[in-house]
């Protein structure tokens, strides 16, 4: 059995700690230990790096002026400094997942059936779904890119500032609304709930208001058509509610995987099935999962952790 990780990183960091004593010796243990498993000198060398990454960091932090500051208190030493930032840095990394040591903050990463929230600056708000990448730019904060997955965007209306969303090559700008984007297979979804949005202003100048969406393809030549939607339906995954009218059961099947970590496989001969009705995602995968077959005609099958709809 494989030791775990965070045991491993642990014990790395003991050893770089240690190696710091100039009276320390006991390199035929530490030679041992990194034998003892490939993943060891892995480990260490990461820990290694940060170590000296913090250690060229400036030791006295500028400060701004303050008024009646306290005395300032006895530094602690090298040693039980860096284990403790380190300690602090590994209880992050097992209790923020996809946030790693060197990760990008402007990266936002949600496993399958994780939900996540973000408030920007401006007061607008981005919520995101399982399985997605949002990522956003320092430098533009009226900016936001789905790179995959899902994302319902809450948009605070600044005149001559519009929000902009990119999906893939497609710019998404918002005049002051609600609406959400889905981002798979190269085939970008936007449905509006509240406002106006414009799909490629400069190019497809495609304009939704509230109760319309488009399903646009990569590299079409003409641009999408307009279509209606429910609007209470818009963004429905952060309650549970997933709404569909005549939609690929393999769409269906990546919605769930997304919003609910729920694993289902269409098997061929029922991929030219559509669905039209409306899904519960709740405690209970198995009665989804009843559910969806029932109302698309056919027969779900549970294999291991997850389901095969069938003809």
């Amino acid at each position: 059995m494989s030791a775990d990780p965070h045991t491993i990183t642990a014990q790395a960091i003991d050893w770089v700690i240690r190696q710091r004593d100039p009276d320390f010796a006991d390199w035929d243990g530490f030679a041992d230990w990194l034998g003892e498993n490939a993943d060891h000198a892995e480990a260490y060398d990461a820990v290694a790096t940060l170590d000296a990454d913090l250690d060229a960091l400036p030791r006295d932090p500028v400060s701004s002026v303050a008024i009646n500051a306290p005395a300032p208190r006895a530094r602690p030493s090298r040693r039980t400094w860096f284990g403790g930032a380190i300690a602090a840095a590994l209880v992050a990394a097992i209790t923020l997942p996809n946030i790693g040591l060197f990760a990008d903050p402007n990266r936002i990463e949600t496993e399958a059936g994780e939900h996540r929230t973000l408030t920007l600056a401006d007061g607008s708000k981005i919520e995101i779904n399982g399985a997605s990448v949002v990522t956003l730019d320092e430098d533009r904060p009226r900016f936001a890119r789905l790179e995959s997955g899902e994302a319902m965007f809450h948009v605070v209306h600044r005149d001559g500032d519009p929000f902009v969303v990119e999906a893939g090559g497609n710019r998404i700008v918002d005049l002051g609304t609600a609406f959400n984007v889905v981002r798979r297979d190269r085939q970008t979804s936007v449905a509006v709930s509240e406002g106006i949005v414009v799909y490629n202003p400069s190019r497809d100048n495609v304009r939704m208001v509230a109760g319309e969406g488009i399903e646009a393809k990569d590299g079409d030549a003409t641009p999408p058509t307009v279509r209606k939607v429910d609007t209470a339906s818009v963004g429905g995954w952060r309650s549970g509610l997933l709404v569909y009218a005549d939609t690929p059961l393999s769409v269906v099947a990546d919605d769930l995987r997304r919003t609910a970590g729920m694993r289902v496989t269409v098997a061929p001969e029922a991929a030219d099935q559509s669905f039209r009705g409306a899904l519960i995602v709740g405690d209970d995968p198995a009665r989804t999962i009843a559910d969806l077959a029932a109302l698309s005609g056919t027969r779900a099958e549970k294999r291991g952790d997850g389901w095969v709809l069938t003809r």
